[in-house]
């Protein structure tokens, strides 16, 4: 169909959207009905979506998909696995007999029941049911928190760089951008 002086196509229908009704989002423009979740369909504005490559969702799909997996976090107990991990190398495909574990006191140096992940924050095991996985590493529920102002994080709010947690806010004070109209105020004299 001919685009008889319209505005630009819509990045879900592909129809023409015009001006009164466009809603631009990552650079694409959307219909006001077409800016909707792609998972759960829920209409979106700029408070309540996520974007991830060239698809949007609503912050909750969003965490559930993309944001961090564990207890609390979305995906509920349900989907938790009670597996034990699986490291390369380290299977046995023979029949021998494996040596009992050392009991250790030092809580740090040695698993408690065969877990071997452990916290970067705290240092100690962290077991299925408070794991929660953020830059690419497992965290008890209770140390997923920002690393300068102590906030609580989830998926929506969680921000790493090298290798620890910071809040959006705390990690664009310290790491963003600067300059007039970036976060700092202007001097003024």
């Amino acid at each position: 169909m001919p685009n008889w002086g319209g505005g630009t196509k819509c990045s879900a229908c592909e129809k023409t959207v015009y001006h009164a009704e466009e809603i631009q989002c990552n650079g694409r423009s959307f219909h006001k009905t077409c800016f909707i979740c792609m998972s759960c369909r829920k209409g979106l504005d700029s408070t309540t979506m996520a974007a991830h490559e060239s698809e949007i969702y609503c912050k909750s799909c969003y965490g559930k998909k993309y944001g961090p997996k564990g207890y609390g976090y979305g995906q509920g107990a349900g989907a938790l696995s009670s597996d034990p991990p699986r490291h390369a190398g380290l299977q046995r495909h023979d029949s021998k007999p494996r040596p009992a574990p050392s009991h250790s006191t030092d809580n740090k140096s040695s698993p408690k029941f065969g877990c071997s992940d452990r916290c970067p924050r705290c240092s100690k095991a962290v077991y299925a049911a408070e794991k929660v996985m953020g830059a690419g590493k497992p965290w008890h529920k209770t140390c997923f928190r920002c690393l300068l102002c102590g906030k609580s994080l989830d998926s929506a709010t969680v921000t790493d760089k090298d290798g620890e947690l910071y809040c959006k806010v705390c990690y664009a004070k310290n790491f963003g951008p600067k300059g007039f109209g970036l976060g700092n105020a202007a001097m003024l004299e």
